[in-house]
């Protein structure tokens, strides 16, 4: 078994109000890791705990401040004020937000990961994960469609609504959901504990950065249950950094292989699977 190191970050005695467990770790564009780092920062989430092992990549990261840094993996969490005494905000429920600059490098270390997660958002009362990833393609898609899939079908349908813009009729268009993204639904369902995957398409290349495919994840969130993120500020704040990307883009496609898909066919494209 991997031994991980739980670090508590927080002396408050935290209780929260029917958590959501969101998950964004990096991956294919690192959809999932934009939609959770803007949703940190946006709603000024506190961070509950880190996590350490000696199963993590053998790197550190020099930061803008030329000092080294450790990979992370942590948990924040955000209390909305009053949300179980409001009506309009009956559907506001806390959050704990599962972020990190990397992933378990093993199979082991994945699997064992995602069960002390488990243990810790059960502590804490939560009782739904949302797990957040991309849908590798071979072009850089204009509007990413988002889809999804879960370990519980009462909950499926709960996503797949016109209203959330969400399309459930995933089989054969992804292959094996790889990572923390797949696992945490697949012990989930073991462990009892219902989960979503919400995944948006974007280009697979590994110096893509999916921000489109990101805020089409927070979109859905938002529009399910209101968080008040303000989509319209990521929009402004990545302006620049999208323009410098579709620069890039344009050069990667020239010489970018078609080799290493591993899924099946979206409306014609090849596309890879969830990392």
């Amino acid at each position: 078994m991997a031994h991980w190191e739980i670090i508590k970050e927080t002396n408050e005695k935290v209780q929260l109000n029917k958590p959501l467990l969101i998950e964004g770790l990096p991956g294919i564009g690192n959809v999932g890791k934009v939609a959770v780092d803007f949703l940190i920062e946006e709603l000024k989430a506190k961070k509950l705990c880190t996590f350490f092992s000696h199963k993590f990549p053998h790197t550190v990261f020099v930061g803008e401040n030329n000092l080294i840094d450790m990979p992370k993996l942590e948990i924040y969490y955000k209390k909305f004020a009053n949300s179980s005494n409001s009506a309009k905000t009956n559907n506001k429920r806390d959050l704990l937000l599962l972020a990190g600059d990397i992933q378990p490098i093993d199979e082991e270390s994945c699997y064992t990961f995602c069960e002390e997660i488990i243990k810790i958002a059960k502590e804490y009362n939560c009782t739904e994960i949302i797990t957040t990833g991309g849908i590798g393609l071979q072009t850089v898609p204009e509007k990413p469609r988002v889809y999804c899939t879960s370990n519980d079908s009462k909950l499926l349908k709960e996503y797949a609504t016109t209203k959330l813009l969400v399309e459930a009729d995933i089989y054969g268009i992804v292959g094996p959901i790889v990572g923390i993204s797949g696992i945490l639904l697949g012990l989930g369902k073991m462990r009892g504990m219902k989960g979503v995957a919400l995944l948006a398409e974007t280009f697979a290349h590994p110096l893509y950065l999916g921000i489109k495919g990101g805020k089409e994840v927070l979109r859905v969130l938002e529009d399910k249950y209101h968080f008040g993120i303000n989509l319209k500020k990521m929009s402004r704040e990545i302006g620049e950094v999208e323009k410098e990307l579709i620069q890039r883009t344009k050069a990667l496609l020239t010489d970018h292989h078609k080799g290493a898909t591993a899924g099946a066919k979206a409306l014609g494209k090849e596309a890879g699977y969830i990392g």
